[in-house]
């Protein structure tokens, strides 16, 4: 996700720390915060996934008056769309594998902190493919996210590894 602007604020760590049930004073407070080797308070890990909250095309964030991920009574709550004649013939070739998140790296370049202001930028990675025991191969894609501070330092480089298969696993 491609965002331009990400405000770090302090109840923006603050409610992130909480939500993910990190205690750690460093997150909190501000005068301990500044006994430590950083010497203020510092985001915690994984925290710049929240700048999704900052991309207006976020596909998990609620759109007004739009379906959206988790808004029916559905498994995902978007009402799917009608095959199309190619589709339905076959000559349109129709991803039909399942797909998940295998892994998530960050490489930390220094503490995201409050008062910085992060820009974040797509990159693509690699991909590969290994033969799957049940759903055929297995198609690896990495997808690179560089948040950088208001001053253009690389702050965070976030590296996401999303797994997909040729068709549909079937049970055992």
């Amino acid at each position: 996700m491609a965002v331009d602007k990400f405000p770090i604020e302090y109840s923006h760590i603050m409610m992130f720390a909480r939500s993910v049930g990190d205690t750690n004073n460093i997150y909190y407070d501000g005068d301990y915060a500044a006994s430590t080797e950083p010497g203020a308070v510092i985001a915690p890990p994984t925290f710049v996934q929240a700048s999704a909250q900052f991309d207006p095309d976020y596909f998990l964030r609620p759109k007004i008056g739009a379906e959206w991920f988790g808004s029916g009574k559905g498994p995902t709550g978007i009402t799917p769309k009608p095959k199309t004649d190619a589709e339905k013939s076959g000559e349109k070739k129709e991803s039909t594998g399942g797909g998940l998140h295998a892994e998530q790296h960050y490489v930390y370049h220094r503490h995201p902190k409050v008062g910085d202001v992060l820009t974040a930028t797509n990159k693509p990675g690699k991909t590969w493919e290994k033969q799957g025991r049940r759903g055929g191969n297995l198609v690896f894609n990495e997808s690179i996210t560089e948040y950088r501070d208001q001053n253009g330092e690389l702050v965070v480089t976030a590296t996401g590894v999303g797994v997909r298969t040729e068709r549909p696993a079937t049970s055992a």
